[in-house]
């Protein structure tokens, strides 16, 4: 990299901020506004800055994205799936970013009929994502939601499948997500607000009819709350979902009778959690009532649907997290978390033992798939682990035979899941807690300290990072890496006091658990500081904010992606999408005592005169979870505060939202810029 360039300055015009009593001063402030041209102007210098300092690593970076391109089986399919008399199948074809949905008629020997193909919809867009696609009762329409922007507000239209025309009912400004009523004429949807993007509300809209005409069915007034609408797996409920990160509540109606109204299941008590699955004439209920920290199964006639009439099923166990059910006609499926590591339950409802499904690994991940049958003995699962490719694997639960359906192809010729190491170590955080972290590296690696290692984590909503494969990341480990995944506090990794105790009052748990897993592996001479980078995204960009203030010595480098680093500015703008329904995640800095805790970790607060690692922080313009401006005032402040003349670039997507760019390839270039920054570090090429 060219390291003599002068780096852009962003301009300093004070803003005062003040809440509690307390002053605060924010020096760029004025890039909150994506329609400012100086804006614009100053992310396209940022931008220019980080491509010329780069150059000379762009053909690097063209290498990398052929080598993991050329992994990939750029014709492939999903397993297909039978439902309502119909195989459903998605397909990608050579040299196509985008998949193509399709079904065949009761075999997989019919002629395909294509419903739905990405690549004609993103002709001439510079983002393209479909939202979902859901087929009416009677297998005679599509209903399909697209986004063309990155801010995650969907266009929903309606194709017929006898004729392939797309109807001209058009619903816009929406979320994407809405359901079939079984009367294969009404639709069920949710739609957002328009400054917030939180999801407010339910709307019936009938086919032929215009938007304006569309019914409102429920206003969720409680700016804590976001709703959406789903149908049963049995078909014969649809449900209304309000929830907030602490609270549910459910509201149901026979798919039936689509004009009928909305029956209360169980209203909302703050603090209660729970989900509900229909089978015969009862439902089931995933829930934490009775202060069931790792929640239980409960059941109650679906005449009687109201708390007090719940039963138990399956009891809380203090040591095992129930994180999911499926229900077949014949077995219920649990899956659960135990020790950190997921397992899946059969429960056979004629009373039969139950059983588990064997896995061996070390560390791994295993999760119900694509199981939209009621009627069937066979269960999909998927199971992958760090050094094994991604399986589809058919179960059946009456013969216990397993029949693998399909292996994720790695291409190329030189992948071999024995050529590499998979380990699961726990180092000790600074309370005495035990952390997991998942690791693999090639077999001939010797740990003298001076390996590369890449630690990542998330940490956050409860959102646990199981240990799972990537072709993509070979790129990485066959040129010496190591790459860890640290279970911190703020995930479910271990049940739900490893969420608890990592949010809220506690949220700087998942930032020292991270830095007590990098000394740990110091420690233990996987690495050393100078071979050491971090990675995170998001939430998980939070997180390398903080430890970038909190213990920058440990770290060569660092990649923050979309990283929500401006915590108390954002927190206290109720304007910005996701803001008050995150108070119960990160707290409501309205109140002082929230306020004082979040000022004292938030990262762009935080900023220092002291040396920061290398850092590579990348956003996207359009992105409506975390708006690009947090990013881009964190790096002006780091230009204008750090002591070091360390790499630190700011790489904009002005053509995308959170997730990054669409499509398969272009999503890849993104991933070698990344790449080739650690591995210039390190100063390896091949």
């Amino acid at each position: 990299m060219n390291t003599n360039m002068q780096p852009p300055e962003a301009k300093i015009i004070p803003h005062s901020l003040e809440i509690h009593g307390h002053p605060r001063v924010d020096n760029y402030y004025w890039l909150n506004d994506r329609e400012n041209p100086e804006v614009i102007d100053y992310l396209n210098k940022e931008n220019e800055y980080y491509n010329a300092l780069t150059a000379d690593t762009k053909d690097f970076q063209k290498e990398l994205f052929e080598e993991m391109k050329a992994r990939i089986k750029e014709d492939d399919q999903s397993v297909p799936y039978l439902y309502n008399g119909y195989y459903y199948i998605t397909r990608f074809e050579i040299g196509q970013n985008y998949p193509i949905y399709s079904r065949k008629k009761e075999s997989l020997s019919a002629k395909e009929e294509i419903l739905f193909d990405g690549n004609e919809f993103a002709k001439g867009k510079p983002f393209f994502q479909l939202g979902g696609l859901s087929i009416s009762p009677d297998n005679t329409m599509a209903l399909f939601s697209f986004d063309c922007v990155g801010r995650r507000i969907y266009t929903i239209q309606i194709k017929n499948l006898l004729t392939n025309e797309i109807l001209s009912d058009t619903i816009e400004n929406v979320t994407g997500s809405a359901v079939w009523a079984n009367d294969n004429h009404t639709i069920f949807y949710s739609s957002q607000d328009a400054v917030t993007l939180r999801s407010d509300k339910i709307f019936k809209h009938k086919l032929g009819a215009k938007q304006e005409e569309d019914v409102l069915i429920y206003f969720e007034k409680d700016e804590t709350f976001n709703v959406e609408i789903a149908k049963s797996k049995s078909k014969k409920y649809l449900a209304i979902e309000s929830g907030s990160t602490l609270t549910t509540e459910y509201q149901i109606l026979d798919a039936n009778t689509p004009d009928g109204k909305f029956k209360m299941f169980q209203k909302r008590v703050r603090g209660l959690e729970y989900s509900i699955s229909h089978y015969n004439d009862s439902f089931y209920i995933l829930t934490n009532k009775d202060k069931a920290e790792n929640f239980k199964l409960m059941k109650t006639l679906e005449t009687a649907t109201t708390k007090e009439n719940w039963v138990e099923v399956i009891p809380h166990r203090e040591d095992v997290l129930l994180e999911d059910i499926e229900i077949f006609k014949d077995f219920l499926v649990v899956e659960e978390r135990a020790n950190g590591l997921n397992t899946i339950k059969i429960m056979p409802w004629s009373g039969e033992e139950a059983y588990y499904l064997p896995f061996d690994s070390e560390t791994y991940t295993a999760s119900t798939s694509s199981n939209v049958d009621f009627d069937t003995d066979i269960l999909r699962y998927s199971y992958q682990s760090l050094a094994t490719p991604s399986s589809v694997i058919d179960f059946n639960m009456k013969t216990k035979e397993k029949f693998i359906q399909k292996e994720q192809q790695v291409l190329g010729g030189k992948f071999d899941k024995n050529n590499y190491k998979e380990e699961r170590v726990w180092a000790t955080a600074q309370d005495g807690v035990k952390v997991p972290i998942s690791l693999i590296y090639k077999k001939d690696l010797v740990k003298n300290g001076e390996n590369p290692l890449l630690q990542y984590a998330y940490g956050s909503y409860g959102y646990s990072i199981d240990a799972s494969f990537s072709s993509t990341r070979l790129s990485l480990l066959d040129r010496g890496f190591i790459f860890a995944i640290t279970h911190i506090r703020g995930g479910e990794d271990l049940g739900r006091h490893w969420y608890e105790n990592g949010k809220l009052l506690k949220k700087k748990n998942t930032f020292t658990d991270f830095i007590d897993c990098s000394n740990f592996l110091i420690a233990e001479k996987y690495t050393s500081a100078q071979h050491l980078y971090a990675e995170g995204g998001s939430a998980g960009g939070l997180l390398m904010g903080a430890i970038v203030n909190m213990a920058p010595e440990l770290y060569h480098g660092i990649i923050a992606q979309v990283a929500f680093v401006d915590v108390v500015t954002t927190m206290l703008d109720e304007t910005i999408p996701l803001t008050t329904g995150e108070y119960d995640e990160w707290g409501n800095p309205n109140q002082k005592k929230y306020y004082k805790y979040m000022l004292s970790y938030s990262p762009y607060d935080n900023v220092k005169a002291q040396k920061y690692p290398n850092m590579y922080i990348s956003t996207g313009l359009h992105d409506s979870q975390v708006q690009y401006w947090e990013p881009a005032k964190w790096v002006a402040k780091l230009r204008a505060t750090k002591t070091d003349n360390n790499i630190l670039v700011l790489d904009t997507n002005m053509e995308a939202g959170h997730g990054g760019a669409s499509g398969r390839f272009e999503a890849l270039k993104e991933l070698a810029k990344e790449f080739s920054f650690l591995l210039d570090l390190e100063k390896i090429k091949k």
